[in-house]
Parts: structure tokens; sequence; C-alpha cells
């Protein structure tokens, strides 16, 4: 007879509109060992918190004093118990409190090819401007383990695209996005397998 594999739970932070949330959650929506339980959000109004309700993925709103002040956060992820925290277009650092109990559990994308292009201030257009501006060959997406200080946990995996000479911000964000929707779904789906 066979046993019931227990399903293995991920929980997504986002900060902004939640295309990576979104694109992860369809991802694992008919995965029989894998489900998108929660999606947490800093901001009230995030795009990603309506995503995940037409998702069907339950989603909550916490504030800095839940997040840093107590251990409010922390106390609903111990509820949930996830296999893997993710990160994706989530903007605050996470507290050491969280990365304590669920160290090696927590990733997150970045999107550049970290060392280079990471640190506080570093995210979404402001990385791919840099980028453009150092008139660099090329970029892509790092996707890391957290740890207490932006973008310098361990590398789990990183993608390039080539830049062209000319080539605008606006174009090296479209690049870098197919990477994150093409990449982190199958990154998550392989820290998970047994």
């Amino acid at each position: 007879m066979q046993q019931d594999v227990p399903v293995k739970k991920i929980v997504i932070f986002a900060s902004g509109n939640g295309t990576n949330a979104e694109n992860i959650i369809r991802y694992f929506q008919d995965h029989p060992g894998v489900e998108v339980t929660y999606v947490f959000s800093n901001k009230k109004n995030a795009g990603v918190l309506k995503k995940a309700h037409n998702l069907e993925v339950k989603a909550l709103f916490f504030d800095r004093e839940a997040f840093y002040k107590s251990n409010e956060v922390l106390h609903l992820l111990i509820d949930v118990q996830p296999q893997l925290i993710v990160l994706a277009g989530f903007l605050w650092k996470f507290p050491e409190n969280i990365i304590k109990h669920f160290e090696g559990k927590i990733i997150n994308i970045h999107p550049a090819l970290l060392p280079k292009y990471g640190g506080k201030g570093m995210y979404g257009d402001y990385v791919h401007r840099a980028v453009v501006e150092n008139q660099e060959e090329e970029t892509g997406i790092t996707i890391h383990y957290v740890n207490e200080n932006y973008d310098e946990g361990a590398i789990i995996f990183q993608a390039k695209t080539n830049i062209k000479p000319g080539t605008t911000p606006e174009e090296v964000a479209h690049s870098v996005h197919e990477l994150e929707y093409k990449h982190f779904p199958e990154v998550i789906e392989k820290l998970l397998s047994p």
C-alpha cells in the first residue's frame, strides 16, 4: 500500500505586483508534492495580495511592527511550518529571529549576477539602470540563500543574458524577467526534491 507523501509547503514574501509570485503559484498548482500555502506582503495595497486571492492562495499583510518588533510573523511561519520561504521581490531585510529559526530554508532572487549590483537599495530598475550605465556585457539572475546581510547569502543558481550596446534598462529588465520566470520555479522544485 502506497503511503501519502506529505505536501511540501512554500510561503512567498513579496512587496510589489507579484509577477514572480504568480508564476511560482501557477507552476506548483497541479504539483502533487508541493504547494504554495501563503503569500505574505509588507504592503497593504500590493498587487501580489490580489493575485494570491485570485489564485486561491491565502494572503496576509503585515507591518513593520509585526516583522521587526514582535515575533508575530515568526509565529505565523512556525504555525505554517514551510519547507521553503521564498522571497520574490520582497524589499525589506529579513530579521535575524526568522533567519535563525528557518536557517537554510529562506531563498531570494536578485535581478543581477551577484556579488555585482547587490546590497541595500539595489533592486528592480535601479539594478538594470546601473548595469546599463556601467556598460556591462552581461547580466542575469542570482538565486541565493538569505542571511542577515542584503544579497550576501550563499549562491544556489545563476543564469546569464548578454547585453548588446545600446540596450535600454527596460530591455534589460525584460530579459531578466524571462530568466526569472523560467528558472525560479525550477530551482525551487529542485531544492524541495528529496
